[in-house]
């Protein structure tokens, strides 16, 4: 089905900005890139996917079923996105909130070019109806520049919700919390900005190039783009092992080693931070465990400091064994949305989301990812991320915290802003902190 070549690269960093450069004449790619961090379970240093053959496109009504048939159907490698609000088929719960970026919420396709990175070595596989393009396509790929001529609108960023607004909803979440409702709840915020003209794959560069994640993404469906810096991997499955690698816990970095050292030390014995990831961990081990043969769910790390160009982090990796009679979407189904990107318990905290937060998720804290022929798959979970919608000039990114019951509200404010910087940057690179109402 797919002819396979392998060829050496002398320069894995020019290679990758070329490859990505070539592969814009697309109007379907998917491009993963780990930037060669050494976390667990890394396969690949990077992966495209371009050139759609077969593609399936849905809402959420029976869309895990529609993915296992397509999945099954196909015996490819396929790649695409789960948006978040995949959630009103998985419980019953519905998505009324604000939409303006307007991504299907769930796009797969099948590429007819795919090249994985390892190292020095790039495996090059196209489907055999295009095999022939191997040889022409790999010497224009040596010749690309990566030059990018583009003028663009800068945007004009607003949050979605005012800083007044945002406090007075945490305080609001942490009533349900003294209540009893839920234990803890990832509530998120939008920025925007419309009428807006960017050049994605170059946003891409530059977020990517200031924070240097493992699970970096660049999408490009026909006039929707996502360029993500995510440090986080939602779920993946090698073999019969599935791991999942929540992060809950967060500090800036320092300017200098010695401040550095004390976010850092800081991270490691706040209390709150580690009680927000225990939390999400107890809740990852409880869905694996759905699938998971009797007793393989197994706690890696927990609570394991990582540090990042723009933030430190706490990780834990979670993993089980899957039952034979499991496929691979139904490991997926059982355990989505991510914990991390709701909260404890699960289906209370999605209601709870929905009440508060003033924007439609989307494909904000879904996943993006692929599957192999074997039925692998690897998704990271979509934070740090931009999110753009060409043909309505609509641009937009999101960023929460996790509301526990030790949670002061100027706080969590605070982390959003943390978290929201690099994005900040790579928009308006003097950006000046003024656009909460």
């Amino acid at each position: 089905m797919r002819t396979s070549r392998s060829y050496t690269i002398q320069n894995q960093t020019d290679f990758k900005q070329a490859l990505l450069a070539w592969a814009q004449q697309y109007a379907t790619l998917v491009w993963l890139d780990s930037n060669q961090y050494p976390s667990l379970y890394t396969e690949y240093d990077a992966i495209l996917a371009a050139d759609e053959f077969t593609a399936i496109k849905t809402d959420s009504f029976h869309a895990f079923q529609q993915l296992k048939e397509y999945q099954q159907t196909t015996k490819d490698w396929i790649f695409g996105y789960l948006t978040y609000d995949l959630k009103n088929d998985t419980e019953d719960l519905t998505s009324q909130n604000q939409d303006e970026l307007q991504f299907p919420e769930l796009y797969f396709f099948q590429p007819q070019k795919l090249f994985l990175i390892k190292g020095n070595e790039c495996e090059v596989l196209y489907l055999n109806v295009c095999a022939d393009e191997i040889e022409t396509d790999w010497e224009a790929i040596q010749n690309q520049t990566s030059e990018i001529h583009f003028s663009p609108n800068l945007p004009k960023l607003k949050s979605r919700i005012s800083k007044a607004t945002y406090i007075e909803k945490v305080n609001e979440i942490l009533q349900h919390i003294h209540r009893g409702d839920i234990y803890e709840v990832n509530f998120c915020q939008e920025f925007y900005a419309e009428d807006t003209r960017i050049n994605p794959v170059q946003i891409f560069k530059d977020l990517n190039e200031i924070s240097q994640s493992p699970f970096a993404s660049f999408c490009k469906f026909d006039e929707l783009f996502a360029m993500s810096a995510s440090p986080e991997r939602y779920l993946k499955k090698t073999g019969d092992k599935l791991i999942s690698q929540p992060i809950k816990g967060t500090a800036p970095r320092g300017e200098d080693t010695v401040k550095d050292e004390f976010f850092l030390n800081n991270l490691l014995q706040d209390e709150k931070e580690k009680s927000e990831n225990i939390m999400i961990v107890d809740l990852v081990r409880n869905d694996l465990s759905k699938t998971a043969k009797k007793g393989s769910v197994v706690v890696e790390e927990l609570c394991k400091p990582y540090s990042f160009k723009q933030v430190h982090q706490l990780v834990s990796t979670v993993t089980s064994c899957i039952q034979e009679d499991k496929t691979p979407v139904e490991a997926i189904q059982s355990t989505f949305p991510m914990g991390s990107m709701t909260g404890a318990p699960k289906i209370s905290a999605m209601q709870i989301i929905e009440k508060m937060e003033s924007t439609k998720r989307g494909l904000y804290s879904g996943g993006i990812g692929y599957f192999s022929p074997e039925g692998d798959f690897d998704f990271n979970v979509v934070i740090r991320s931009i999110l753009y919608n060409a043909e309505r000039s609509y641009l937009s990114y999101m960023v929460g915290s996790a509301i526990t019951e030790k949670s002061i509200a100027e706080n969590e404010f605070q982390e959003c802003l943390v978290k929201a910087n690099a994005l900040q940057k790579v928009l308006v690179p003097n950006l000046e902190k003024n656009y909460f109402g």
